[in-house]
């Protein structure tokens, strides 16, 4: 099995990529392949409890690469890391067949809780150099999420979404209204004025809790 998911990763690179010439030099010379070499054994170890040994092999695999990933993310078929350098996928990310990672791209959750906290990606996802998925939740087939942007909610499936924070601009390859745009972009930085101004009130309720404190001492 751990082959034959090799054999399919060699394909999405020669079929994917222009400046790959033959199955041989793919294999041999691609940092990317040799990321997902490296994971699929360590996804192995990890999946059979032996985590100290999958923890191993990741961090080799680290070194050689500069391509991080956690052995206990899951990683479907057909995967091509293009360049590769500076790619991070967290322990609980799932991505899907037939995606496409560039480099500096980041799949990492927010917050120390425990459980799922990373983003999982459907089939057919692009990822653009230096983009970053932030969070536990899911990304649709066929989305790509362009270069630099930073993802922090859902995308349905066959969306195109940029910037930061990223929003969608395509769906279905039909652009989005650029009033319909703006308003979401209103709408989120109505929300985020709100959890300003909540933490705002919860900082001034700590304050006033701590000058009564201290004038019952006095």
């Amino acid at each position: 099995m751990i082959l034959k998911d090799i054999w399919l990763d060699v394909k999405a690179v020669q079929e994917r990529d222009p400046a790959a010439r033959n199955a041989l030099e793919v294999l041999l010379l691609y940092q990317g392949v040799h990321a997902m070499i490296w994971h699929r054994f360590a996804h192995w170890f990890y999946k059979h409890k032996m985590f100290f040994t999958a923890r191993l092999i990741s961090q080799v695999a680290r070194f050689f690469t500069l391509i991080e990933i956690h052995p206990g993310a899951e990683m479907g078929h057909g995967i091509l890391i293009d360049h590769g350098c500076g790619v991070v996928i967290g322990e609980t990310t799932v991505v899907g067949d037939n995606c496409t990672i560039y480099q500096g791209v980041t799949l990492g959750g927010v917050g120390l809780n425990k459980g799922k906290r990373h983003p999982t990606l459907g089939n057919n996802v692009t990822v653009g150099a230096g983009a970053k998925i932030l969070g536990a939740f899911e990304v649709g087939d066929n989305c790509t999420i362009a270069a630099n942007a930073v993802l922090l909610k859902p995308l349905e499936n066959d969306t195109t979404a940029v910037g930061i924070p990223a929003r969608p601009v395509k769906i279905g390859g039909v652009p989005v209204p650029k009033k319909q745009i703006a308003a979401a972009v209103t709408m989120e930085q109505y929300h985020q004025m709100e959890e300003t101004v909540h933490r705002l009130e919860q900082e001034l309720q700590e304050l006033r809790g701590r000058i009564r404190e201290k004038e019952q001492e006095n």
